[in-house]
């Protein structure tokens, strides 16, 4: 069996490192010349940690990321709503990891790179164009300026894992358009010292009016840095996406926040410390019916973009990659019933987590303390009662696969 994978993100160099594992040939074709150490902040939660522990990457993980062993709420008073611990201080097997998403998709290629062979990987080139017959599928691809088709290649199934403006799935679904969810997003790093527990990710204020901030990556001297993000309501229509993170003036949002100068994170200072800010608006797009046709399936934001609440996106594409190498691996003979049980394993879920993410999934505590108390509370379970934050958070995680209980007891993925 060969499989070929279009995008070389996170997803689907976890793809390649899973069916490599699991002694399935697969090739990567990457649109980008070059993979970089670019990017900000994601958060692995435990069960994309368990893949990539068994992946053999633990050792990395520890060297480049930063672990997160608590998430808290706050109101944009900065007094505390929800917290709960993360990882292996919640009771998993595995870590929760802050990492930067450049550092993470260098180290997967460079194992993949190593594994597979680099022949393997293959950078520079843009799906163009596939089809399929009863033995196989064709890709065909150009260079990244798109101009002329410069190499085809034949497999058993292709997957597209080419992310949220993704051309395998804009071929089945050619008129699809994104979501915006009426806010935009300022993202940046600084280095400082953690802050609260020294392993804490926080959420301050409500749906429109917001800011993240959490450790992802240790420093020589130390310090840590920072993942940031600001966010403010912008009512209207999306930028453009050649507008997309581009380089904007704090000065377009920082006096929003002036007056969030809290006892445990002074977040003026680290707007004003900043070297620069990204702009990104909040989009998604609506779930799909199907991602699998014949010997073409999708995975990660190509199959299930969504909003980033939650910490979920770049977690679940880890997990889909290693579904999908199960069951390849489990029905050689059919792959496309293969396939076919990959989407039924892993749509679901996916499908519920984006729309919860719409509705901002655990994070709607804050809007609920938004409402109820606008000027701040003496006791929050006189806002918002604990069993009603305990309920919310037990759902989303087993919605999610973040259950502990069952993230720690079900069986291996991992294909030998």
């Amino acid at each position: 069996m060969k499989v070929i994978i279009v995008g070389g993100g996170i997803g689907g160099l976890t793809t390649a490192l899973s069916l490599h594992q699991a002694g399935i040939e697969a090739v990567v074709f990457e649109a980008a010349r070059r993979v970089d150490a670019l990017g900000l902040g994601i958060n692995l939660q435990p069960n994309a940690v368990r893949e990539l522990t068994e992946l053999g990457l633990a050792g990395k993980l520890a060297e480049i990321a930063w672990p997160i062993e608590e998430l808290a709420f706050y109101n944009r008073h900065g007094q505390r709503i929800w917290s709960e611990p993360r990882g292996s201080a919640g009771g998993y097997r595995w870590r929760q990891y802050a990492v930067n998403r450049g550092l993470l998709q260098v180290a997967l290629f460079e194992e993949a790179s190593a594994r597979l062979g680099r022949e393997r990987i293959v950078t520079g080139h843009s799906l163009v164009a596939f089809e399929q017959d009863e033995t196989g599928v064709t890709a065909h691809f150009s260079g990244p300026d798109g101009r002329a088709r410069i190499r085809s290649e034949r497999g058993d199934i292709l997957v597209g894992a080419d992310g949220l403006h993704s051309t395998v799935r804009g071929h089945f679904y050619p008129d699809q358009k994104l979501h915006y969810a009426g806010q935009l997003m300022w993202r940046t790093s600084v280095p400082d010292a953690p802050f609260l527990s020294g392993h804490t990710m926080i959420i301050a204020g409500h749906r429109n009016q917001k800011v993240v901030a959490y450790p992802m990556q240790p420093l020589a001297d130390g310090r840590a840095m920072l993942n940031v993000i600001a966010e403010l309501a912008e009512p209207g229509d999306a930028p453009p996406r050649e507008d997309w993170n581009r380089k904007v003036d704090k000065a377009q949002f920082a006096a929003s926040f002036k007056s969030w100068t809290f006892d445990w994170l002074d977040v003026p200072k680290l707007i004003e410390r900043a070297e620069s800010f990204y702009e990104f608006p909040k989009i998604d797009r609506d779930p799909v019916p199907q991602w699998t046709f014949g010997r073409v399936t999708l995975m990660g934001d190509a199959a299930h973009p969504m909003q980033p609440v939650g910490s979920q996106a770049g977690s679940q594409a880890i997990v889909d990659g290693r579904v999908l190498a199960f069951h390849l691996a489990h029905d050689r003979a059919d792959p496309r019933a293969a396939i076919r049980k990959y989407e039924g394993e892993r749509l679901p879920p996916m499908r519920e987590v984006a729309l919860r993410n719409r509705a901002m999934g655990a994070e709607i505590v804050m809007d609920l303390v938004e409402e109820r108390a606008p000027n701040g509370f003496t006791n929050i379970d006189d806002v918002l009662p604990r069993a009603e934050q305990e309920q919310r958070a037990a759902d989303f995680k087993k919605t999610a696969g973040l259950d502990a209980q069952h993230l720690n007891e079900r069986p291996s993925y991992s294909v030998a």
